[in-house]
């Protein structure tokens, strides 16, 4: 599938996105070779394959241990901040 400039330029409207007239025809391309790789993943055949739970089925995962390696930091921080109450962050209320 290829995509036209007009319809770049639409995306780029929905998108917000400002694109200049040189870089209109870089994302026309892109944007088409994209498609045109997202055609031919969905001409794979997948009606044969298994659906797994998980990609590592009968095998295990080696996991680092669970150890905390940061000191804490909070009061260096919170040193900072305009202002704090009971070790928290206090920020205007936003909601009603």
């Amino acid at each position: 599938m290829s995509l036209t400039r007009r319809d770049v330029e639409a995306i780029a409207h929905l998108a917000r996105l400002e694109i200049t007239e040189g870089e209109l025809p870089v994302y026309v391309d892109s944007l088409s070779k994209i498609l045109s790789f997202v055609e031919q993943l969905n001409a794979a055949q997948t009606g044969t394959a298994e659906p797994m739970a998980h990609p590592l089925e009968g095998e295990v995962q080696r996991l680092r241990a669970d150890v905390a390696t940061e000191t804490d930091r909070h009061q260096k921080y919170q040193a900072n901040a305009p202002q704090v109450a009971s070790a928290l962050y206090v920020v205007p209320k936003v909601i009603e």
